[in-house]
């Protein structure tokens, strides 16, 4: 068979590398709003005046960030397996419940997006002058909204450009899942080239497919970043 029936023929491998490809958007899309939630939520935790609480979170983001993100998976993965199985057998269940790999890498993945967003979002605070804080109270807004309506817009604005890094690398990260058996892209550009011996082919379309998601992302980040600095010089 040629090429192109491979890809696109009847009995061709293109469905399910578009299946995989859904996935691995549905994944790097899943994770970012745990990933980069935590992400703030640590961040500010890390600017908290309680030095335990910020000795954990940089304990924390120097675990993630120092360790390789598939040992980060293996570790969600099986720690959290071993986890539920054990309040299981607490709780007296008959039958053990097995954790999803899917989910399990929405988690891993969130842990590690969270590690490292939170630098980005650590700069981004710093980088909101305090006088917004005082012009905000001086107003009479409370807390809430001074976060939500004052320096959420700007934290964003600053942090976009970093957050965008971490998005690419997000993105190709989500192949690591391909190791929980899982059918990603990678995953269905391996099995494909098993079983018809063409790996080239296969994985140089995994390689094209994961270059538009890339392209595509940057012309939206892009996008985001112009809207995010109206008004600014």
């Amino acid at each position: 068979m040629n090429w192109f029936s491979l890809l696109f023929g009847s009995e061709g491998w293109g469905s399910l590398l578009l299946e995989g490809a859904v996935v691995t958007i549905l994944l790097a899309v899943t994770t970012v709003p745990f990933g980069f939630g935590a992400g703030l939520a640590l961040a500010v935790l890390k600017l908290s005046p309680n030095r335990v609480v910020r000795g954990l979170c940089e304990a924390f983001t120097t675990f993630f960030r120092g360790t390789p993100d598939l040992l980060s998976l293996f570790i969600v993965y099986y720690g959290l397996q071993a986890l539920i199985d054990r309040v299981s057998k607490l709780i007296g269940l008959s039958s053990p419940i097995e954790l999803n790999a899917f989910v399990a890498g929405v988690i891993a993945l969130s842990v590690v997006a969270a590690a490292y967003s939170s630098e980005v979002w650590v700069s981004a605070l710093k980088a909101v002058p305090k006088g917004q804080h005082e012009a905000a109270h001086s107003l009479g807004l409370d807390a809430k909204k001074t976060f939500l309506f004052i320096l959420m817009p700007q934290l964003v604005r600053i942090a976009l450009p970093g957050l965008g890094n971490i998005w690419m690398v997000l993105l190709k990260d989500t192949s690591l899942i391909s190791t929980l058996a899982v059918i990603d892209l990678l995953r269905a550009a391996s099995e494909a080239s098993k079983n018809t011996t063409r790996p080239i082919l296969f994985y140089s379309a995994a390689a094209a497919i994961y270059l538009v998601f890339s392209i595509l992302s940057g012309v939206l980040q892009s996008r985001l970043e112009r809207r995010a600095n109206r008004g600014f010089a």
